[in-house]
């Protein structure tokens, strides 16, 4: 018994014919490099930089600068992305030999034709472009900001000399005694 599937767009027409083998379907952008061994480094994400190791068949994913929860939960969230997309094999998701590096190993492509690593960088490139709104806004938050800080409006700025001076300001009092159980209640002269 054998069991077909075929999966097309509701919004398309019928009469659109599928790509033929070897042709290119899709394309996206991504900032990636080839290192020497084969390993695909992609250096897109804000948090993470990803490394594909084909000899290894394994993804990891480590941290750009300093390892924090956000640094955590990004490398969380791609690694359940490729795992719910069939990419990596679920139980394969561990800490890696480098410090904060998560690396999870690719599966083994069932199908003939289909390459499990332009799998996985495809894969990755989508999970980006999800991410990417996130970190813009973000982006733009701290912008703002920042804007606000360093160049306020009529309303939250004041002109220098015109909030007004006290003769005393603060916690420490000219002529308060202090000792080493707080302030006495005499007052030096």
């Amino acid at each position: 018994m054998a069991i077909e599937v075929t999966v097309t767009d509701p919004q398309t027409d019928d009469d659109q014919k599928s790509p033929a083998p070897g042709e290119k379907q899709t394309s996206m952008d991504l900032n990636l490099r080839k290192g020497v061994d084969g390993s695909v480094m992609i250096f897109d994400h804000d948090d993470i930089d990803i490394v594909i190791l084909p000899e290894q068949g394994k993804v990891v994913a480590l941290p750009k600068e300093v390892l924090t929860d956000e640094v955590y939960d990004t490398q969380n969230h791609l690694f359940k992305h490729l795992a719910k997309k069939g990419i990596v094999e679920f139980d394969s998701i561990k800490g890696g030999n480098v410090y904060g590096a998560i690396e999870a190993a690719i599966q083994k492509s069932a199908f003939e034709g289909l390459n499990a690593i332009q799998a996985a960088i495809f894969q990755i490139g989508k999970f980006i472009e999800d991410e990417r709104p996130y970190f813009e806004s973000e982006k733009a938050y701290f912008d703002r900001e920042e804007k606000k800080l360093l160049e306020p409006d009529e309303e939250d700025s004041t002109e220098l000399g015109e909030v007004p001076h006290e003769e005393t300001k603060g916690s420490l009092r000219p002529g308060w005694v202090r000792g080493p159980y707080g302030i006495y209640d005499m007052y030096r002269v």
